[in-house]
């Protein structure tokens, strides 16, 4: 009979840890947040605008005569931008996203930032990542906690994963819980080192053994009975997934649009995976930001609307609910170079069927000014404290240390 000691002994523990959750017997939680999970199947998928986006002209305020004083060079002029009211437009690459506002399917959350915001790029991004700004804590990240404190639902499971990225961003970090990056759908197998053929046999052979044998239920070895059978199980399905997956839209072939295209083949190969992370970068736009940003804006707009008709083809579109967030905005003048410096407060879009669609909150003013910045009027934590609670069934206090007043975003 083989037990742990064998399994680990051959195995190495590699294999198992990393693809989800370490062993249920060294971590005890609240039945709370179980219950409040269970038969949950909703998704999440966080998209980085790296580089802090220049929200004043990705939602433009174009009510307000401030902003194109502000901007006689890269100003939208109101002939040009997507009005959405008599306050606000957006950016004319953005055709996509006026098309799922106007179906009631995108939200914009205003005025979004934090207390003494910083506006170095490392630091802000990972106060946006840790949901910690009082005190600087790598540790782990906001979803890494979320994941830790609900450890016991994703046994056997691949919770969470970030794609097109070589290192693990700091908001999947976790303590008990080991999240995979992955390139695309062909490249996500079972990895078990460089080892030589002979001894990857013998793995993949220890594997298959330990994922047919029968424990007691909640036991170590159950738990790798089960993660080892999900392991072997979910990278043979995803494989298949990969040869036969037919998208329900035409993707755009740019970097965003090929990852989440990945997303959506990996939600239909149902590995109970509830978080997604992909990045687009470039917004550091200091000198000549026009064409730059209408690159990103159309990028990120045909990408996403691609994604959301994708998931509506197969099913999906219910389950899924899409995010985005910039470390922080741009100054409110334009620089020498036809640019914009690092600011401070900017909006947050939220995507889904089951987003609530609309403007949420009040454009900041763009008169009353920190040091030539937007001042926030809503915590980045409220809204993730309403993607937590009101999303994925997690109890946000737990994760961010202390409750903020959550929104009504979905």
């Amino acid at each position: 009979m083989t037990n742990r000691r064998d399994f680990l002994k051959h195995c190495g523990g590699a294999a198992l840890l990393s693809l989800g959750a370490m062993p249920t017997s060294l971590w005890k939680h609240a039945a709370w947040a179980a219950e409040q999970a269970a038969n949950n199947d909703r998704v999440l998928v966080l998209i980085q605008m790296a580089g802090g986006n220049d929200g004043l002209n990705t939602v433009i305020p174009h009510g307000h005569d401030e902003y194109f004083k502000a901007r006689p060079g890269i100003g939208i002029g109101k002939g040009a931008m997507l009005k959405l009211n008599q306050e606000l437009g957006l950016h004319p690459a953005l055709t996509g996203f006026k098309s799922l506002f106007d179906a009631g399917s995108l939200g914009i959350i205003q005025g979004v930032g934090y207390p003494q915001p910083d506006r170095s790029h490392f630091r802000s991004m990972d106060i946006w990542q840790s949901a910690i700004s009082e005190k600087e804590d790598t540790s782990s990240g906001w979803v890494g906690r979320a994941l830790d404190a609900t450890v016991d639902q994703h046994v056997g499971k691949v919770p969470a994963m970030t794609l097109g990225s070589e290192k693990l961003p700091l908001s999947l970090v976790a303590s008990k819980i080991n999240v995979p990056t992955v390139r695309d759908v062909k490249g996500y197998h079972l990895q078990l080192g460089p080892l030589s053929d002979s001894a990857a046999k013998t793995h993949r052979s220890m594997l298959e053994k330990v994922a047919g044998q029968s424990a007691a239920a909640g036991s170590d070895l159950d738990f790798l009975r089960q993660t080892a059978k999900t392991a072997w199980s979910s990278s043979e399905k995803l494989r298949h997934i990969a040869a036969n997956y037919k998208a329900a839209a035409d993707y755009p072939a740019n970097g965003l649009g090929q990852k989440l295209r990945t997303v959506a083949e990996i939600i239909s190969g149902d590995l109970g995976t509830r978080v997604f992370f992909v990045s687009l970068d470039g917004f550091d736009t200091h000198s000549q930001q026009a064409a730059a940003h209408q690159t990103l804006l159309n990028e990120l707009s045909t990408a996403v609307t691609a994604f959301v008709k994708d998931l509506a083809g197969h099913g999906h579109a219910d389950r899924v609910l899409v995010a985005t967030f910039s470390e922080f905005g741009r100054r409110v003048k334009e620089n020498g170079s036809l640019g914009t410096d690092h600011g401070a407060a900017s909006q947050m879009f939220v995507i889904g069927s089951k987003a609530k669609g609309g403007i949420h909150g009040a454009h900041p003013s763009l008169r009353d000014l920190d040091d030539g910045d937007l001042k926030f009027h809503t915590d980045f934590r409220s809204v993730y404290a309403t993607l937590l609670d009101r999303w994925l069934g997690i109890s946000s206090e737990a994760v961010l240390g202390r409750r903020f007043p959550t929104l009504e975003i979905v």
